[in-house]
């Protein structure tokens, strides 16, 4: 088992991860009846996009002796109706390095084998930005 999410009420959630006991906190958002005090199940898909791809990043760049240690990634959600959905995620990477050209190449290009990009669907508009500082 991976989690155990319970139901709060309200529109909230706890989901448990087991191996570390940590926890994340779900609430609907305001545009689908909720008091959005956290993120939205949608928004936690999102954000894990651009974790994802960071995480890729991150063990690239240890092979590549190269610092990512300080960047960040914007993420935006735009929601699609009927059905409601995902149907665009736009992420913009604000990366501080010292990689060189043909690193930051392969940094891109992992980021985008990331297993979250690679397990969305095709119909969701993925977006992504890469700035090097």
């Amino acid at each position: 088992m991976t989690s155990k999410v319970t139901y709060l009420g309200d529109l909230r959630t706890s989901s448990i991860h087991i191996q570390s006991g940590s926890e994340i906190i779900s609430d609907a958002p305001l545009d689908n009846n909720g008091k959005g005090e956290a993120f939205s199940p949608t928004d936690t898909v999102a954000n894990a996009l651009a974790s994802c791809m960071f995480t890729i990043m991150g063990i690239k760049a240890r092979d590549l002796n190269v610092d990512l240690v300080g960047s960040t990634a914007e993420v935006t959600k735009i929601m699609h109706a009927e059905p409601r959905r995902i149907g665009t995620i736009e992420v913009v990477f604000e990366l501080k390095s010292n990689a060189d050209e043909k690193s930051k190449t392969i940094l891109e290009r992992a980021a985008m084998t990331c297993p979250v990009f690679l397990s969305l669907s095709s119909e969701i508009e993925k977006n992504v930005t890469f700035n090097w500082k």
